[in-house]
């Protein structure tokens, strides 16, 4: 059992959970910041965890949903407060509304995270900080204790599994609800680069072309929020394209946009994350269709062997040399 200590404290107000893996803390920190990894164990076995968001940066937020047996849901969100690569990050934990809103009726808790090596592989510690001795003995009665060692025994498989996550496996796309789809794929580049080159028309030009043949013409970027963006793409009389707006931006760690075919009804909305992680930049993209009818049709397109194609040539561009 990786959990070694149990630690409540009613005088600090606090419940410290320590727990040790035979893995390096870069896989022991990426199995949080990799929203696929954490849905594996942020939560109980019978209650397992969707993430539709997850800006591991300062200023982020995590919006979550664990579903039961018998379709209970149950929401909560993270709002970042601090990170520490490879040492620590501090979020505020607290339960949401259906709608995903924060839930002010149920408890909120501050919980830090702090990874450390050991001699057979790494530690994480996490401490949870209450407003009350009522609301420790709450939490604690809900099953709070019972569910951090749940989450830190699940972890193990999650760090046993290299390949899932590895960096040099092609882009994958996961249904997360009848309207929502996330495309994750491990950028081998800098989080800076990863963030220029969907930014800067030229580099854009160079690597978001879809399947070969394909060129793009036409690249007009939004450079601040409430301002529109057009692409284009062309290969012989064929032509289409896409325009938006971008609704947030928080450089280099996310944006949100509107996304539509010109000519054609119908918009989506796109959140675009980048994370670093060992071996590159995780690049997260959620998309929200109008419904589980227009989602299936655009997946059915093979619009994911296409985005893995221009990936390859995003990391190209970004791609640090060995040496």
């Amino acid at each position: 059992m990786p959990v070694t200590s149990v630690v409540k404290d009613a005088e600090a107000l606090t419940l410290t959970v320590v727990a040790q893996f035979p893995a390096p803390v870069s896989r022991l920190w990426d199995a949080y910041a990799d929203p696929r990894q954490l849905e594996r164990f942020w939560g109980p076995p019978t209650y397992p965890a969707c993430f539709t968001r997850h800006d591991a940066a300062p200023g982020g937020r995590s919006e979550y949903a664990m579903t039961g047996p018998e379709g209970d849901v149950h929401r909560g969100y993270w709002e970042w407060l601090a990170v520490d690569p490879q040492r620590s990050f501090e979020v505020l934990d607290g339960f949401a509304a259906a709608d995903g809103t924060p839930n002010d009726e149920m408890p909120q808790v501050r919980m830090v995270f702090a990874f450390e090596p050991t001699p057979d592989g790494s530690q994480v510690t996490t401490t949870t900080h209450f407003a009350s001795a009522e609301q420790l003995a709450t939490l604690i009665e809900m099953g709070m204790e019972q569910g951090m060692a749940l989450a830190m025994e699940q972890i193990d498989a999650v760090v046993a599994d290299l390949r899932t996550f590895a960096a040099d496996l092609p882009t994958f796309t996961q249904v997360l609800s009848d309207t929502q789809v996330r495309i994750s794929r491990v950028i081998r580049g800098p989080l800076a680069a990863v963030w220029r080159a969907h930014h800067e028309p030229a580099l854009m030009q160079r690597w978001l072309l879809g399947p070969d043949g394909w060129t793009m013409p036409v690249c007009e970027v939004a450079a601040a929020v409430g301002d529109s963006f057009r692409y284009e793409w062309e290969q012989g009389e064929e032509r289409f394209g896409f325009e938006g707006e971008l609704l947030e931006s928080a450089p280099p760690h996310r944006e949100v946009t509107t996304e539509r075919m010109i000519g054609t009804p119908g918009e989506t909305t796109n959140e675009l994350t980048l994370t670093p992680v060992e071996g590159g930049t995780l690049l997260s993209l959620v998309i929200t269709y109008p419904d589980a009818e227009v989602r299936d049709l655009v997946l059915g397109t093979g619009m994911t062997d296409g985005m893995e194609t221009s990936y390859r040539r995003l990391e190209s561009e970004v791609l640090v040399p060995a040496g």
